[in-house]
């Protein structure tokens, strides 16, 4: 067995369905935000998607027989992962996708691990950075400039939602080493504490949607569609996505089960395309390609490996492995 845990071939039927699920529910996520916003304030959206998700993982809770954390210095850091990690990035997304299309928001999404090495090398001190992990990081950032096709100059509506949606992968960037270096060694499962993090976003959303946005509109004044998106939302991609999510991880090996960032974009940009007949410029798939190299080559999926060590079988199992970007 090795530190990856690996699967083998005969293994890999048993994981592979809830790896292309998750995928195509974060990835779809894009969509349900674009039907949302038409008629719902980026705010008030988010804090139905969030206050649904969080029902969601507090009926799973409940129904496993776990238990949200009881410390006050575990909830004092889920306030800051709650923000960075889910009510911030969700409106930010919202937002963004009022000027830009859903595909793009889905490829903005892909530069999470970008930004997140260098936050957990420079301000947490969670990693190191490496030859192969500086030079991954270069060749994303250059994607990301593909990406936002500086050549034909910046500024306009469509140049700020594409900044919106980095924004938001930005946030994610500084939640997930923050949640790494002070929540993920404490004795909680990931189910708990990402019951709580919803739990605690949502208190967050209500206090501060009704200041910025006004009250939020009655569920039943929404239309069909809308109604769905938001709780495909809350319920799939803020809920359910995250128990799938944790039993790839469980089957898969950590390592294996993070690499659903590189499918994500892809059934964005799918369903974007078949859904809201949406296109992009030929910059934008190319600027991803690029990206998405960058992340693979930061990763060491790309490239000569160190040696593989053994472990004895008696070792741990499933690593600890750092939450994927969600939508």
């Amino acid at each position: 067995m090795t530190p990856d845990i690996t699967p083998d071939r005969s293994a890999v039927r048993s994981w592979l369905p809830g790896f292309v699920a998750l995928a195509a529910i974060w990835g779809s996520s894009f969509l349900f935000i674009k039907v949302g916003i038409e008629e719902l304030h980026p705010l008030h959206l988010t804090l139905y998607r969030v206050a649904t998700g969080a029902l969601t993982l507090l009926a799973v809770v409940a129904l496993l027989r776990d238990r949200l954390p009881r410390e006050p210095r575990v909830w004092a850091h889920l306030v800051v992962v709650a923000a960075f990690g889910v009510a911030i990035p969700f409106t930010l997304f919202g937002f963004g996708e009022q000027r830009v299309e859903s595909m793009l928001a889905g490829i903005w999404n892909a530069t999470t691990p970008l930004i997140v090495l260098p936050l957990a090398v420079l301000v947490f001190r969670t990693e190191r950075l490496t030859t192969r992990r500086a030079v991954g990081l270069g060749l994303g950032f250059l994607g990301v400039l593909v990406v936002l096709g500086v050549w034909e100059g910046v500024g306009g509506a469509h140049f700020t939602g594409q900044l919106m949606c980095f924004g938001a992968a930005a946030c994610y960037g500084v939640a997930i080493p923050y949640q790494k270096k002070f929540i993920a060694g404490s004795s909680h499962s990931g189910l708990s504490l990402s019951a709580a993090q919803l739990l605690v976003a949502t208190v967050q959303l209500a206090v501060v949607a009704p200041l910025v946005a006004g009250a939020p509109p009655a569920p039943t004044g929404l239309s069909v569609q809308v109604v769905a998106s938001v709780l495909a939302l809350g319920a799939l991609g803020t809920g359910l996505a995250f128990v799938i999510n944790l039993r790839n991880i469980r089957v898969a090996g950590a390592s294996t089960a993070s690499t659903v960032t590189y499918l994500i974009p892809v059934f964005a940009v799918l369903i974007g395309a078949m859904v809201l007949g949406e296109r992009l410029n030929w910059h934008q798939p190319v600027g991803a390609l690029v990206v998405l190299l960058g992340v693979a080559v930061a990763q060491g999926l790309v490239g000569p490996r160190r040696p593989r060590v053994t472990v004895p079988a008696a070792a741990p199992a499933v690593p600890a492995a750092e939450p994927a970007a969600r939508a």
